[in-house]
């Protein structure tokens, strides 16, 4: 598949028209472009907000934003070059860094982190029959791949739970979207959704069974993340959208800009109704447990997925040094002290 097969066959959001950046920040300032591939879903708060209130323009980058149906061609694609950077599990970076990727990669893969973002925002959503984990006995539970760290996350939560592993079965239903749409045919008994999908799910009568911080505890969800190789020929594309994303955070955060906010996130998620966006706010902006306002990296975090792989992983797996997957040096420069 060619460059531009891979990204014409990419699923599309469904989340309205992505909004033209102008082709200048400041006067006389050519932007730097940068192609970046997520995940769709109101995660992508911050991203929006820096997008149309000018934030990555004022710290000279443009960003056009891919969605993907998985995490097989979102890193498969980061890591041949077809993307820049993207915004995705820090399990999916540690796992092809591994040699442990769903898909087989040429080579190590030279991936960085260089940014945080969240705790993962991993809920257990059921259908509204189950009421306990005793309930999911026999059941399927479907994931983004087997192999992967919001996988390893929901097995864990099925052990906390009370059940053994083979009392449930995991099915491969593709990324988030996929799950949640998956997940309202009742195709499967219950899926890991990452906020705000599980308040969507709510409203519509679906049951939130487990909350995966509360169960687990310190956890590093989604970062940013490109390959090594790119970030050191583009260090003003890095440290661009680091600033750009954090302004937009600081702008999220602010309780002035609220009711902006949310018509933002309406208008990227078209679907979504004014109680539910309101509701996704409350979630995802919740200073104890959203969006890390600084975009900062949990490195206790980093050690829970580390152990969740080497729990789950390939047999005889033991990964213990968080600092093997991050590159924090474009992040101290774009927010020095």
């Amino acid at each position: 598949m060619n460059q531009g097969q891979g990204r014409r066959g990419a699923v599309k959001l469904a989340l309205g028209a992505a909004l033209a950046m102008p082709a200048l920040g400041v006067v006389g300032q050519t932007l730097r472009p940068i192609e970046l591939i997520t995940f769709p879903g109101g995660f992508n708060w911050p991203i929006w907000v820096a997008m149309e209130k000018g934030f990555f323009a004022r710290h000279g980058v443009s960003v056009t934003l891919t969605p993907t149906p998985n995490s097989t061609f979102q890193l498969t694609n980061l890591i041949s070059g077809r993307f820049d950077m993207a915004v995705t599990a820090i399990d999916n970076v540690i796992a092809y860094m591994e040699g442990q990727g769903e898909a087989s990669v040429q080579g190590t893969p030279d991936l960085a982190v260089v940014m945080g973002g969240d705790n993962g925002f991993l809920r257990l959503v059921t259908v509204p029959e189950i009421t306990s984990f005793a309930d999911l006995r026999g059941k399927e539970l479907s994931v983004d791949a087997l192999t992967t760290g919001y996988a390893f996350v929901l097995r864990k939560l099925v052990e906390l739970g009370g059940l053994r592993q083979e009392e449930v079965s995991y099915v491969r239903a593709g990324g988030v979207l996929q799950r949640y749409q998956a997940l309202l045919e009742k195709r499967h008994a219950g899926t890991l959704l990452i906020s705000p999908f599980e308040v969507q799910a709510e409203a519509q009568g679906f049951r939130v069974l487990a909350d995966a911080a509360r169960m687990m505890g310190a956890y590093q969800g989604l970062v940013s993340a490109t390959r090594r190789g790119w970030a050191e020929g583009h260090r003003a594309e890095v440290v661009g959208y680091i600033r750009g994303t954090v302004d937009a955070l600081s702008w999220l955060y602010d309780p002035a800009n609220r009711d902006e906010a949310i018509a933002l996130l309406r208008r990227n998620v078209p679907t979504m109704s004014e109680q539910v966006a309101a509701n996704s706010y409350r979630v995802l902006l919740d200073p104890s447990g959203g969006f890390a306002p600084r975009a900062a990296i949990d490195v206790p975090g980093i050690s829970t997925v580390l152990g969740l792989r080497s729990q789950f992983g390939p047999p005889g797996t033991a990964l213990t040094d968080p600092m093997k997957y991050l590159d924090l040096r474009y992040y101290r420069e774009a927010l020095p002290g």
